[in-house]
């Protein structure tokens, strides 16, 4: 998204525990903006000199909070479990330096799962297994993930996996991009 958005950067994984802050939570969509921050503030510790962007997002259906899938049978097991049900996107953004968030923001979305059958869960997962294993919702929107949906509402950003927009005016306001 940022590369599209024409905004530079450069990718620094954190080392951020996120089991532990999830398990610490408990669920909810504060997970997200905390894992947003952790991870910013945490990058932005190596880096204290630089405007440090962290994101994340947390789904959640019929209570239950999901992680990425570990292997394809996960993927199958939360395709069955989210067919017929909404889903409760939840995405963050935070922006950190020198080890303190400057700025945060958490978005979400709800998408309503059309009821799948196996065979179009197998079909999917033939077609999109590997890639859809790094999403926390077993789907890319911008790929054959759309098809899962009956309904959806939200900004389409934020179902990507950060509101861009709200980043792009924080940004803006600390000079960081043209305005």
């Amino acid at each position: 998204m940022l590369d599209a958005a024409g905004v530079e950067y450069e990718p620094i994984p954190s080392a951020v525990d996120e089991a532990a802050i999830k398990a610490e939570l408990g669920g909810g969509g504060s997970v997200a903006q905390k894992l947003a921050e952790a991870k910013a503030i945490d990058v932005s510790l190596r880096r204290p000199d630089r405007w440090v962007v962290g994101s994340d997002s947390v789904v959640t259906v019929g209570g239950r909070q999901f992680d990425k899938p570990a292997t394809r049978g996960d993927a199958e097991q939360h395709l069955r479990f989210f067919s017929g049900k909404v889903m409760t996107l939840t995405s963050s953004v935070a922006l950190a330096r020198g080890g303190g968030v400057d700025w945060s923001h958490g978005d979400t979305a709800e998408l309503h799962v059309r009821p799948l059958r196996d065979t179009f869960i197998q079909s999917y997962l033939d077609a999109e297994w590997p890639e859809v294993g790094y999403c926390v919702g077993v789907f890319r929107l911008e790929g054959r993930g759309v098809q899962l949906f009956s309904a959806i509402y939200g900004s389409y950003f934020t179902i990507l996996g950060m509101p861009l927009l709200p980043l792009l005016g924080a940004l803006r306001e600390r000079g960081l991009l043209p305005s």
